[in-house]
């Protein structure tokens, strides 16, 4: 079966229903490993990467914007840049003093991120620019509880949506996205658009899976109304929900045994929804990683699943995902057991 591509947001370009993710490449993956992935994703009709400035995760000085440059090998080695649509990201604030001092998202600073970003890529264009994640103080990265404090960050979203608009018209980038963001930093976008003749966000980059659909409350509807489609980053919890941890295990070269502060799906609250999914997946003779992804492409605000993988096998078997449609009664069995375990790893 050929893979599905879709419409990303309102504009011209069609993606693949599964996108690349390359958070790996140039940690647990070697540049060689990477440039394969490629090649076997875009033999399986996949032509959407998604990377960001400062990757490989988990960060470090010394690996800052390897992995764009692990593209930008690929690019300059086999000259298809028309057969990708490349994404990237420009960092949010944070503990990152060796990005440009302490990463902003003020105008001086989008206009460097993209400048370098684009030196590594070896291209000329980023397809998709996204903001990683808010310069204001909100809920990403799974916080809980609003303490944010009404404020802008120090910067104001007009001025980092105008710079994004000014890369744009230099032809420097192609379109817009906004990653962890909220509902009213979507609807603030939006409302930038209308009123201020800004550009238009295309999608927004959330984490959306089994294990935590808190997407669906206040974001899902602005993203199929107003077509900010989804790209479903962490569709399987980090891994998660492939069941390989079950039971305390903790598989060799693995990402929580190799970096051990990723914790959000790892914690005890995680074990009895991820057995319950995993069991369902068997009793209808599903590989349980397929099944969860499947589930993601799936839904109707939906417009890619960002897939990760370190071995050519869990790529594979990532892929092949793409082909395989739930049976009502599965999704059935699914919400059932949503409703057990509503959101237990925001």
């Amino acid at each position: 079966m050929p893979m599905e591509h879709r419409r990303l947001g309102r504009t011209d370009l069609q993606v693949s229903v599964v996108c690349l993710g390359t958070m790996t490449w140039g940690e647990q993956n070697s540049e060689a490993e990477a440039h394969a992935q490629i090649d076997t994703a875009l033999e399986a009709g996949v032509n959407f990467l998604d990377t960001a400035e400062m990757y490989p995760v988990a960060p470090r000085a010394e690996t800052y914007g390897r992995t764009e440059s692990i593209i930008g090998s690929w690019l300059k080695k086999n000259g298809r840049r028309d057969r990708l649509v490349i994404a990237s990201k420009v960092i949010g604030p944070g503990a990152f003093p060796y990005i440009r001092g302490g990463p902003r998202l003020d105008r001086a600073s989008v206009f460097a991120a993209c400048e370098a970003s684009l030196r590594r890529l070896q291209t000329d264009v980023i397809d998709l620019y996204q903001v990683h994640w808010p310069q204001r103080p909100t809920n990403y990265f799974g916080r809980l509880g609003y303490d944010g404090d009404g404020s802008d960050g120090g910067v104001p979203l007009a001025e980092t949506l105008g710079a994004l608009a000014e890369l744009q018209r230099q032809g420097k980038i192609r379109h817009i996205g906004v990653s962890n963001e909220t509902p009213w930093g979507v609807a603030e976008y939006l409302r930038l658009h209308r009123e201020e003749g800004l550009p238009r966000i295309a999608s927004i980059q959330n984490p959306y899976s089994l294990l935590n659909r808190s997407f669906e409350v206040g974001l899902a509807e602005f993203a199929q109304r107003e077509d900010v489609g989804l790209l479903a980053y962490s569709p399987l919890a980090m891994g998660v929900l492939s069941g390989k941890y079950l039971d305390g295990a903790r598989p060799a070269g693995s990402r929580m045994v190799v970096f051990t502060r990723f914790t959000r799906y790892g914690g005890p609250e995680a074990e009895a929804p991820t057995r319950a999914y995993v069991e369902l997946a068997r009793e209808h003779g599903l590989d349980p990683a397929q099944m969860a992804l499947a589930f993601v492409h799936g839904r109707p605000f939906t417009t890619a699943t960002i897939i990760g993988a370190t071995t050519a096998a869990q790529l594979r078997g990532n892929l092949d995902s793409a082909a395989l449609a739930l049976s009502p009664k599965v999704l059935r069995a699914i919400e059932a057991l949503h409703r057990r375990h509503p959101i237990p790893c925001p």
